[in-house]
C-alpha cells in the first residue's frame, strides 16, 4: 500500500526496533491532533479485556485471535481484518460498539502482523493470508496443510459456519478474496479502502498522516511481535506483495454475492485512488457504495462514531 520512497524510509528505520519495546505506549510522537479529522491520527485503541487472546496453529504458523461477545446471537459473527503493517487493536472502538450490541466478534492478527507468527521461507500474499482462514473442522489447534483445503480454517477452529467480514485496506482485500473464493462462508462484507490492482495505490509519501502511521507500526511491531528482531524480513515480504498484488479484473468478482457487500472509502483517502472503489462498485452493481465524510484511510479511529453508525446500518439489518 506504500510508495517506494516510504518503503526505503521504513527499512532505514528498522534499526529503531531494538529500542521500540521500551518506549512508553502510546508514543505521542506518533499521534497527530488536528481539528480536521482527515489530517489527524488518534492513538491506537486497545481491545476490550486483557488483550491476551489465543493462538491457533494454522498453515504452520501461530495465528493470534481473540473473541468477544456472546456465544449465541441471531446475528452472524463479525470477523475484523486489519490493514497492512497494523494489528487488531486498530478496531478496538468497533469491537466495543458491536460487543455492546450483542454480536459475537473475532479479531485476527494477519500472519506476520501483530502477535501472529509467519514462516519467513514462504512469501506473504493475499491468497496465503486468506488461506490462513482455511482449515479442517478440528476444534483444537492443528497443523494445517494449505493445498486442497476449501473451507475457512479459523472459522472452523471456532465452529463458525458463516460470518460477516469487516476489512480495512489489506484486510478489505482479504475479505473480498474470501467472499469470491468461499461465498458459502460469507454473510456480509464491509470492504473499507481496498484496491484491486497495485496501480490503484497512491504515493503515500505525500501524506504526513500515513508516514506517522508507518512509524507507529514499527514501534507496535517491536512491542507485539513474537519475532521483533525480524522486521526487515517481514517488511520486505509485505513490500513485494504490495508491488505485485492483487491483480483482479471484473471476472474475479462474479462469484461474490453483491447484495451482501458494501464498497467503502473516505472522501480524503490518501492511499487508494477512488477509481478503484468506483470500478469495484460497477463490477458489483448490486453492492452498496459508501463514501465516509471528512476522514481518510484511518476513518475508524478518526471518526469512530460515524464509522460505527455506518457499520451498524449495514450489519445490524436482519
Amino acid at each position: 500500500m506504500l510508495g517506494l520512497k516510504i518503503f526505503l524510509g521504513i527499512v532505514g528505520q528498522a534499526a529503531l526496533l531494538a529500542s521500540c519495546s521500551n518506549v512508553n505506549y502510546p508514543d505521542e510522537s506518533t499521534v497527530i491532533r488536528s481539528p480536521k479529522r482527515w489530517l489527524s491520527l488518534p492513538p491506537t485503541p486497545s481491545l476490550p479485556g486483557s488483550g491476551k487472546g489465543n493462538y491457533a496453529e494454522i498453515n504452520n504458523i501461530q495465528l493470534w485471535y481473540d473473541t468477544f461477545g456472546p456465544s449465541n446471537t441471531h446475528h452472524s459473527p463479525i470477523i475484523f481484518l486489519h490493514g497492512g503493517l497494523g494489528n487488531s487493536d486498530y478496531f478496538g472502538n468497533q469491537v466495543r460498539f458491536f460487543e455492546g450490541k450483542g454480536f459475537k466478534i473475532v479479531t485476527v492478527d494477519s500472519r506476520g502482523h501483530g502477535r501472529s507468527t509467519t514462516d519467513f521461507n514462504i512469501p506473504i500474499g493475499y491468497d496465503l493470508m486468506s488461506d490462513d482462514c482455511k482449515s479442517s473442522d478440528h476444534t483444537t489447534s492443528v497443523e494445517i496443510k494449505p493445498a486442497g483445503l476449501k473451507v475457512v480454517a479459523l472459522l472452523d477452529h471456532l465452529k463458525i459456519s458463516k460470518a460477516s467480514f469487516v476489512g480495512w485496506s489489506d484486510g478489505a482485500i482479504n475479505a473480498l478474496n474470501i467472499a469470491a473464493k468461499h461465498p458459502d462462508r460469507v454473510d456480509k462484507v464491509f470492504a473499507f479502502a481496498a484496491n484491486y490492482n497495485p496501480s490503484g495505490v497512491m504515493d503515500t509519501t505525500l501524506s504526513p498522516v500515513f508516514n506517522t502511521y508507518v512509524n507507529r507500526t514499527i514501534a507496535e511491531y517491536g512491542r507485539l511481535s513474537p519475532h521483533p528482531d525480524r522486521y526487515e524480513e517481514f517488511l520486505n515480504q509485505i513490500m513485494k506483495m504490495w508491488q505485485e498484488q492483487p491483480n483482479w479484473t471484473e471476472s474475479f468478482f462474479t462469484t461474490i454475492n453483491a447484495m451482501s457487500v458494501w464498497i467503502v472509502d473516505a472522501d480524503h483517502e490518501e492511499a487508494v485512488y477512488r477509481s478503484q472503489q468506483d470500478d469495484m462498485a460497477r463490477w458489483l452493481p448490486d453492492a452498496g457504495q459508501l463514501l465516509l465524510p471528512q476522514v481518510s484511510h484511518f476513518a475508524f479511529i478518526q471518526d469512530p462514531d460515524t464509522f460505527n453508525a455506518m457499520l451498524w446500518s449495514f450489519l445490524g439489518r436482519g
